[in-house]
Protein backbone atom coordinates (compact mmCIF):
# COMPACT_ATOMS: atom_id res chain seq x y z
CA UNK A 1 0.00 0.00 0.00
CA UNK A 2 1.42 3.39 -0.94
CA UNK A 3 1.81 6.34 1.42
CA UNK A 4 -1.21 8.20 0.08
CA UNK A 5 -3.51 5.24 0.65
CA UNK A 6 -2.12 4.76 4.13
CA UNK A 7 -2.92 8.34 5.00
CA UNK A 8 -6.45 7.71 3.84
CA UNK A 9 -6.96 4.93 6.36
CA UNK A 10 -8.70 5.44 9.70
CA UNK A 11 -7.25 8.45 11.47
CA UNK A 12 -9.17 7.80 14.65
CA UNK A 13 -8.52 4.92 16.97
CA UNK A 14 -11.52 2.67 17.47
CA UNK A 15 -12.66 3.21 21.03
CA UNK A 16 -14.51 1.00 23.43
CA UNK A 17 -18.07 2.18 23.87
CA UNK A 18 -19.97 1.40 27.11
CA UNK A 19 -21.76 -1.65 25.69
CA UNK A 20 -18.45 -3.10 24.46
CA UNK A 21 -16.61 -2.97 27.77
CA UNK A 22 -18.13 -6.01 29.46
CA UNK A 23 -16.48 -8.65 27.31
CA UNK A 24 -13.22 -6.77 27.73
CA UNK A 25 -13.34 -6.38 31.52
CA UNK A 26 -15.38 -9.35 32.75
CA UNK A 27 -15.06 -13.12 32.79
CA UNK A 28 -17.77 -15.12 31.04
CA UNK A 29 -19.52 -15.81 34.34
CA UNK A 30 -19.55 -12.13 35.26
CA UNK A 31 -22.83 -10.27 35.55
CA UNK A 32 -23.65 -6.65 36.21
CA UNK A 33 -26.86 -4.76 36.80
CA UNK A 34 -27.26 -2.56 33.72
CA UNK A 35 -29.43 0.52 34.07
CA UNK A 36 -31.41 2.36 31.43
CA UNK A 37 -28.83 5.12 31.25
CA UNK A 38 -25.79 2.87 30.94
CA UNK A 39 -24.56 4.44 27.71
CA UNK A 40 -24.36 7.84 29.43
CA UNK A 41 -23.92 7.05 33.11
CA UNK A 42 -23.11 4.00 35.20
CA UNK A 43 -22.21 3.35 38.81
CA UNK A 44 -21.57 0.15 40.75
CA UNK A 45 -20.00 -1.08 43.98
CA UNK A 46 -16.53 -2.48 43.47
CA UNK A 47 -17.20 -5.27 45.94
CA UNK A 48 -20.14 -6.48 43.81
CA UNK A 49 -18.01 -7.14 40.72
CA UNK A 50 -14.41 -7.57 41.90
CA UNK A 51 -14.55 -11.38 41.67
CA UNK A 52 -15.71 -11.29 38.02
CA UNK A 53 -13.08 -8.93 36.64
CA UNK A 54 -10.21 -10.09 34.42
CA UNK A 55 -6.72 -8.92 35.37
CA UNK A 56 -4.46 -7.55 34.15
CA UNK A 57 -6.51 -5.23 31.92
CA UNK A 58 -4.34 -4.43 28.89
CA UNK A 59 -3.88 -0.86 27.55
CA UNK A 60 -7.03 0.51 25.91
CA UNK A 61 -9.05 3.66 25.28
CA UNK A 62 -12.76 4.36 25.70
CA UNK A 63 -15.26 7.07 24.88
CA UNK A 64 -16.26 7.84 28.47
CA UNK A 65 -14.79 9.45 31.56
CA UNK A 66 -14.53 7.20 34.58
CA UNK A 67 -13.41 7.19 38.18
CA UNK A 68 -12.77 4.75 41.00
CA UNK A 69 -13.19 5.69 44.64
CA UNK A 70 -11.66 3.19 47.05
CA UNK A 71 -12.94 3.09 50.62
CA UNK A 72 -10.87 -0.03 51.27
CA UNK A 73 -8.19 -2.04 49.48
CA UNK A 74 -5.56 -1.14 46.90
CA UNK A 75 -5.34 -0.78 43.14
CA UNK A 76 -2.69 -0.23 40.49
CA UNK A 77 -3.77 1.62 37.38
CA UNK A 78 -2.14 3.66 34.62
CA UNK A 79 -2.91 6.91 32.84
CA UNK A 80 -0.82 7.26 29.73
CA UNK A 81 2.77 6.40 30.65
CA UNK A 82 2.28 7.02 34.36
CA UNK A 83 1.44 4.21 36.78
CA UNK A 84 -0.33 4.87 40.06
CA UNK A 85 -0.80 2.79 43.17
CA UNK A 86 -3.54 4.03 45.46
CA UNK A 87 -5.54 2.83 48.42
CA UNK A 88 -8.45 3.75 50.67
CA UNK A 89 -10.07 7.20 50.62
CA UNK A 90 -8.60 7.96 47.20
CA UNK A 91 -10.16 8.75 43.82
CA UNK A 92 -8.56 7.84 40.50
CA UNK A 93 -9.95 9.81 37.54
CA UNK A 94 -9.51 8.98 33.87
CA UNK A 95 -10.62 11.33 31.06
CA UNK A 96 -12.14 9.98 27.86
CA UNK A 97 -9.76 8.96 25.06
CA UNK A 98 -6.83 8.48 27.47
CA UNK A 99 -4.86 5.21 27.36
CA UNK A 100 -5.21 3.19 30.54
CA UNK A 101 -4.53 -0.25 31.93
CA UNK A 102 -5.23 -1.86 35.28
CA UNK A 103 -2.84 -4.37 36.79
CA UNK A 104 -4.96 -5.21 39.80
CA UNK A 105 -7.53 -4.36 42.42
CA UNK A 106 -7.10 -6.35 45.62
CA UNK A 107 -9.91 -8.74 46.45
CA UNK A 108 -10.70 -6.95 49.70
CA UNK A 109 -11.39 -3.68 47.84
CA UNK A 110 -14.53 -1.70 48.54
CA UNK A 111 -15.85 1.48 46.99
CA UNK A 112 -17.43 2.76 43.79
CA UNK A 113 -16.78 2.72 40.07
CA UNK A 114 -18.49 5.26 37.83
CA UNK A 115 -18.40 6.21 34.18
CA UNK A 116 -20.14 9.11 32.47
CA UNK A 117 -20.45 10.87 29.14
CA UNK A 118 -19.93 14.64 29.11
CA UNK A 119 -23.26 14.96 27.30
CA UNK A 120 -25.10 14.58 30.60
CA UNK A 121 -23.87 18.05 31.59
CA UNK A 122 -25.15 19.76 28.43
CA UNK A 123 -28.45 21.09 29.76
CA UNK A 124 -27.22 22.54 33.06
CA UNK A 125 -23.63 23.37 32.15
CA UNK A 126 -23.50 24.34 28.44
CA UNK A 127 -20.07 23.90 26.83
CA UNK A 128 -18.90 22.18 30.04
CA UNK A 129 -17.19 25.40 31.07
CA UNK A 130 -16.98 24.53 34.76
CA UNK A 131 -15.26 21.23 33.99
CA UNK A 132 -12.32 22.99 32.32
CA UNK A 133 -11.12 24.27 35.69
CA UNK A 134 -11.07 20.82 37.28
CA UNK A 135 -7.55 19.45 36.93
CA UNK A 136 -8.26 15.79 37.63
CA UNK A 137 -10.66 15.61 34.66
CA UNK A 138 -8.03 16.83 32.19
CA UNK A 139 -5.59 14.74 30.14
CA UNK A 140 -2.67 16.56 31.73
CA UNK A 141 -4.11 16.53 35.26
CA UNK A 142 -3.07 14.54 38.31
CA UNK A 143 -5.62 11.69 38.47
CA UNK A 144 -5.42 10.99 42.21
CA UNK A 145 -7.37 12.96 44.78
CA UNK A 146 -7.16 11.88 48.40
CA UNK A 147 -10.33 12.53 50.38
CA UNK A 148 -10.12 14.07 53.83
CA UNK A 149 -12.13 12.65 56.71
CA UNK A 150 -14.23 15.82 56.92
CA UNK A 151 -15.68 15.40 53.40
CA UNK A 152 -15.58 11.60 53.11
CA UNK A 153 -19.08 11.06 54.50
CA UNK A 154 -20.51 13.72 52.20
CA UNK A 155 -18.89 12.09 49.17
CA UNK A 156 -20.10 8.62 50.11
CA UNK A 157 -23.66 9.90 50.65
CA UNK A 158 -23.68 11.46 47.19
CA UNK A 159 -22.31 8.28 45.60
CA UNK A 160 -24.91 6.17 47.41
CA UNK A 161 -27.66 8.43 46.11
CA UNK A 162 -26.30 8.13 42.58
CA UNK A 163 -26.26 4.35 42.94
CA UNK A 164 -29.83 4.38 44.21
CA UNK A 165 -31.02 6.47 41.25
CA UNK A 166 -29.20 4.22 38.83
CA UNK A 167 -30.64 0.97 40.19
CA UNK A 168 -34.22 2.01 40.96
CA UNK A 169 -35.37 4.54 38.40
CA UNK A 170 -37.13 3.35 35.27
CA UNK A 171 -35.94 6.48 33.51
CA UNK A 172 -33.05 8.30 35.13
CA UNK A 173 -33.04 12.07 35.38
CA UNK A 174 -29.62 12.79 33.88
CA UNK A 175 -29.81 16.43 34.97
CA UNK A 176 -30.12 15.25 38.56
CA UNK A 177 -27.20 12.89 38.01
CA UNK A 178 -25.06 15.69 36.57
CA UNK A 179 -25.81 17.94 39.55
CA UNK A 180 -24.70 15.25 42.00
CA UNK A 181 -21.52 14.61 40.03
CA UNK A 182 -20.81 18.33 39.82
CA UNK A 183 -21.18 18.58 43.60
CA UNK A 184 -18.70 15.74 44.10
CA UNK A 185 -16.26 17.35 41.68
CA UNK A 186 -16.52 20.68 43.46
CA UNK A 187 -15.82 19.08 46.83
CA UNK A 188 -12.78 17.32 45.36
CA UNK A 189 -11.59 20.43 43.55
CA UNK A 190 -11.02 22.14 46.90
CA UNK A 191 -8.95 19.17 48.06
CA UNK A 192 -7.10 19.07 44.73
CA UNK A 193 -5.95 22.67 45.11
CA UNK A 194 -4.64 21.99 48.61
CA UNK A 195 -2.74 18.91 47.42
CA UNK A 196 -1.35 20.78 44.40
CA UNK A 197 0.27 23.29 46.75
CA UNK A 198 2.47 20.60 48.29
CA UNK A 199 6.12 21.02 47.24
CA UNK A 200 7.37 18.89 44.33
CA UNK A 201 10.80 18.47 42.83
CA UNK A 202 11.32 20.32 39.56
CA UNK A 203 12.53 17.13 37.83
CA UNK A 204 9.28 15.38 38.73
CA UNK A 205 7.21 18.29 37.39
CA UNK A 206 9.18 18.43 34.12
CA UNK A 207 8.93 14.66 33.63
CA UNK A 208 5.17 14.61 34.15
CA UNK A 209 4.70 17.52 31.75
CA UNK A 210 6.83 15.71 29.18
CA UNK A 211 4.75 12.52 29.51
CA UNK A 212 1.53 14.48 29.17
CA UNK A 213 2.82 16.18 26.02
CA UNK A 214 3.75 12.79 24.59
CA UNK A 215 0.20 11.51 25.09
CA UNK A 216 -1.15 14.51 23.17
CA UNK A 217 1.38 14.83 20.32
CA UNK A 218 2.99 11.43 19.74
CA UNK A 219 1.41 10.97 16.29
CA UNK A 220 2.68 14.38 15.14
CA UNK A 221 5.94 14.96 16.99
CA UNK A 222 8.80 12.47 17.37
CA UNK A 223 11.77 14.72 18.19
CA UNK A 224 12.96 15.30 21.73
CA UNK A 225 14.08 18.79 20.71
CA UNK A 226 10.48 19.69 19.82
CA UNK A 227 9.21 18.58 23.23
CA UNK A 228 12.00 20.49 24.93
CA UNK A 229 10.91 23.58 22.99
CA UNK A 230 7.32 23.09 24.16
CA UNK A 231 8.59 23.02 27.73
CA UNK A 232 10.93 25.98 27.14
CA UNK A 233 13.96 24.02 28.35
CA UNK A 234 17.01 22.50 26.69
CA UNK A 235 16.95 18.87 25.48
CA UNK A 236 19.85 18.17 27.84
CA UNK A 237 17.95 19.45 30.87
CA UNK A 238 14.85 17.50 29.83
CA UNK A 239 16.91 14.34 29.59
CA UNK A 240 18.50 14.89 33.01
CA UNK A 241 15.09 15.39 34.62
CA UNK A 242 13.54 12.34 32.96
CA UNK A 243 16.56 10.18 33.78
CA UNK A 244 16.55 11.18 37.45
CA UNK A 245 12.86 10.37 37.85
CA UNK A 246 12.39 7.31 35.62
CA UNK A 247 15.90 5.89 35.18
CA UNK A 248 15.32 6.11 31.43
CA UNK A 249 16.40 8.63 28.81
CA UNK A 250 13.83 10.99 27.33
CA UNK A 251 14.16 9.08 24.04
CA UNK A 252 13.39 5.81 25.85
CA UNK A 253 10.24 7.33 27.32
CA UNK A 254 9.21 8.63 23.89
CA UNK A 255 9.66 5.10 22.54
CA UNK A 256 7.53 3.78 25.41
CA UNK A 257 4.73 6.10 24.31
CA UNK A 258 4.95 4.89 20.71
CA UNK A 259 4.71 1.28 21.88
CA UNK A 260 1.79 2.06 24.17
CA UNK A 261 -0.19 3.69 21.36
CA UNK A 262 0.79 0.83 19.05
CA UNK A 263 -0.62 -1.71 21.52
CA UNK A 264 -3.95 0.11 21.56
CA UNK A 265 -4.04 0.28 17.76
CA UNK A 266 -3.25 -3.43 17.51
CA UNK A 267 -6.04 -4.39 19.90
CA UNK A 268 -8.72 -1.86 19.00
CA UNK A 269 -8.39 -1.39 15.24
CA UNK A 270 -8.00 -3.55 12.16
CA UNK A 271 -5.12 -1.46 10.83
CA UNK A 272 -2.27 -3.55 9.44
CA UNK A 273 1.12 -3.54 11.12
CA UNK A 274 2.45 -1.48 8.21
CA UNK A 275 -0.31 1.10 8.58
CA UNK A 276 0.37 1.37 12.32
CA UNK A 277 4.08 1.81 11.66
CA UNK A 278 3.29 4.58 9.16
CA UNK A 279 1.35 6.50 11.83
CA UNK A 280 4.59 7.00 13.73
CA UNK A 281 6.48 9.27 11.34
CA UNK A 282 6.42 6.75 8.51
CA UNK A 283 8.56 4.19 10.36
CA UNK A 284 9.56 1.32 8.10
CA UNK A 285 7.34 -1.69 9.02
CA UNK A 286 10.32 -4.02 9.44
CA UNK A 287 12.02 -1.51 11.76
CA UNK A 288 8.78 -1.14 13.71
CA UNK A 289 8.43 -4.91 14.10
CA UNK A 290 12.03 -5.20 15.34
CA UNK A 291 11.50 -2.34 17.81
CA UNK A 292 8.24 -3.81 19.08
CA UNK A 293 9.68 -7.31 19.52
CA UNK A 294 12.83 -6.04 21.25
CA UNK A 295 10.82 -4.04 23.79
CA UNK A 296 7.68 -6.14 24.24
CA UNK A 297 9.15 -9.60 23.71
CA UNK A 298 6.75 -10.69 20.97
CA UNK A 299 5.90 -9.49 17.47
CA UNK A 300 3.01 -7.07 16.86
CA UNK A 301 1.09 -9.90 15.19
CA UNK A 302 1.45 -12.12 18.25
CA UNK A 303 0.41 -9.29 20.53
CA UNK A 304 -2.74 -8.71 18.46
CA UNK A 305 -3.63 -12.40 18.74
Amino acid sequence: MNSKNMRGQKEKISLFKPDELFDFHFREDGKMNIGQSHLYFHINRIEDVIHYLKFPVIPHKKTLFDFIFLTKGKSKRSKGLNEYEFSENTFFFLPALQITSCEQITEDSRGFFCHFDLQIFDEIFPHHSFLEDIGFLQHHGEPLVEVSDEVKNTIITLLQRLESYYLSATKIDLELISLHLATIFRELQVLEKKQANLPQKSAFIVTNKFKNLLSQHIFKTKKITDYADMLAISPEYLNRCVKSVTGKTSQDVLTDMILLEAKVLLKQTDLSVGEIAFKFSEINPSDFIRLFKSKVGITPKKYRQ
